[in-house]
């Protein structure tokens, strides 16, 4: 199971830290925000 990621310049991401927690988790934002980017 995936719990944390971060990432450094990959893409439009500069810099992102996530903690994911059990269960369901969604990451949301604007179109051009970087979502697919970052799966």
């Amino acid at each position: 199971m995936l719990k944390w990621m971060h990432i450094e310049n990959l893409a439009l991401v500069e810099r992102a830290d996530m903690e994911f927690g059990p269960g369901f988790n969604v990451i949301s934002g604007e179109t051009g925000a970087g979502k697919s980017v970052i799966m």
